[in-house]
């Protein structure tokens, strides 16, 4: 089934590995108040896809996090401190 969900982190938002069962473990995002699991397809080689999803998420993120940091977090480049630039 595939759906599509837009939504945005609340100041108390997190993610966290948890364990569903002993063999069953899922990636949970808690966005403050919406929470959204991801567990292990069951298909064989399912665990080899998550593994592989959850490192492209992963890249993917540290990519949005760096671009926010540059853009418009603490270590955007302002022409309006002063000095040259």
């Amino acid at each position: 089934m595939g759906f599509n969900v837009t939504c945005t982190p609340g100041r108390d938002a997190a993610a966290a590995l948890v364990h569903i069962t002993s063999e069953l473990p899922a990636l949970v995002i808690y966005l403050d108040p919406v929470n959204m699991a991801v567990q292990l397809p069951p298909f064989p080689g399912g665990a080899d896809v998550l593994a592989r999803f959850c490192r492209e998420l992963s890249r993917e993120a540290a990519k949005l996090a760096d671009h926010l940091d540059e853009t418009q977090g603490r270590h955007a480049l302002r022409g309006d401190l002063g000095g040259e630039g």
